[in-house]
C-alpha cells in the first residue's frame, strides 16, 4: 500500500499520530510512506523515519525543489505546497500505479483495504464529497463555469497515477489559479473540483472521509443509524476538518477523547 503525505514542519506532530493510527489498524500489511516536502530539516526527516520504523514500515522522502513550481501562482496565505498533491504524479516513481493521499489531520480507525484496492481504472481520482446542501450550492455558484455538480474534499484522494501522467496538465492548473485568485477559498480543492471533478469516483464519506464536526448531522439524516457504535465499527477515516484541531488546546469535539488516545499511544516510548 502506497500512502502520500505532503507537509511542512507545522504538521509533523499530527502526521505522526495519523501514521500511527494507520499502521495500528492495518496490521500485517506493507505500507510505504511517500513524503513530498520542500522545507523539513534532516533531523525532522530522521525523527519521522524512526517513528515509521517502529512498525517496520518505510519512508521515501522526495524533496521538492522550489524551481519545479517556479511558474505556479500562489493565493493568499497558501504556498506552493498546495500543488504537491495535485502534481504528485510528476514527482513520484514511474513504477507506482496508485497511491492514497491522506491529510495529517486524520485518524485511521479501521482497515483501508477496500478503499485502496477499489477499481479506479477509468478515473483520475477517488474522493468523497460532504453532502450538505448549503456547501454544495455555494461552491457550485463560485465555480459554475466548470459545471461542478459535487464539491469533493481533497483530504483523502486515491490517485490513478498512470492516467494522471497522461491527462493532468500543470499549465492548465496554474492558469486556473491565476485567473480565479479572487474567488478561490481552498485553492487545491477548488482546482480539484473545477478541472477534475468529472473524473472523480465518488466514495462513501461516512466510511472514508467522516467530517468529525458533523456527528449530530450524520446521525440525524440517517435516522439514528450513524451513531457512535456505527462509526467505530464501520468508518475507516475520521477527518478533523476546519480550523479547530484536536492536538491544540481548547478543542472539545465529539471525537476528542479518541484522538487523545491515539496521540498518547503514538508518542509513548
Amino acid at each position: 500500500m502506497n500512502i502520500l503525505v505532503t507537509i511542512n514542519s507545522n504538521y509533523l506532530y499530527p502526521l505522526k499520530v495519523m501514521l500511527w493510527s494507520l499502521f495500528f489498524n492495518n496490521p500485517n500489511r506493507q505500507i510505504d510512506i511517500y513524503l513530498l516536502h520542500s522545507s523539513l530539516t534532516d533531523d525532522e526527516i530522521e525523527g519521522l523515519r524512526k517513528h515509521i520504523g517502529k512498525f517496520n514500515q518505510k519512508l521515501f522522502e522526495i524533496k521538492i525543489d522550489d524551481c519545479l513550481f517556479d511558474k505556479a501562482p500562489v493565493v493568499m496565505h497558501y504556498s506552493k505546497e498546495m500543488y504537491y498533491r495535485l502534481l504528485a504524479h510528476r514527482c513520484l516513481p514511474d513504477s507506482l500505479d496508485r497511491i492514497l493521499y491522506l491529510d495529517p489531520d486524520i485518524l485511521v480507525i479501521n482497515s483501508l483495504e477496500k478503499l485502496y484496492y477499489m477499481d479506479i481504472n477509468d478515473y483520475l481520482f477517488a474522493a468523497a464529497f460532504h453532502d450538505r446542501i448549503p456547501v454544495k450550492e455555494i461552491n457550485r455558484l463560485r465555480l459554475k463555469a466548470y459545471e461542478v455538480k459535487e464539491y469533493y474534499n481533497s483530504g483523502v484522494l486515491l490517485m490513478n497515477l498512470p492516467l494522471l501522467r497522461e491527462r493532468a496538465n500543470e499549465e492548465e492548473i496554474f492558469e486556473f489559479v491565476e485567473s480565479k485568485k479572487r474567488r478561490l477559498i481552498l485553492p487545491d480543492q477548488d482546482v480539484l473540483n473545477a478541472l477534475f471533478g468529472k473524473n472523480i469516483k465518488k466514495i462513501d464519506e461516512i466510511k472514508y472521509n467522516y467530517d468529525t464536526r458533523y456527528y449530530q448531522y450524520y446521525k440525524l439524516v440517517s435516522n439514528g443509524l450513524v451513531d457512535m457504535n456505527y462509526v467505530i465499527k464501520n468508518t475507516s477515516i475520521l477527518h478533523f476538518c476546519g480550523k479547530k484541531k484536536p492536538w491544540r488546546k481548547a478543542y472539545s469535539g465529539k471525537f476528542y477523547s479518541l484522538y487523545k488516545h491515539y496521540e498518547v499511544l503514538a508518542f509513548r516510548d
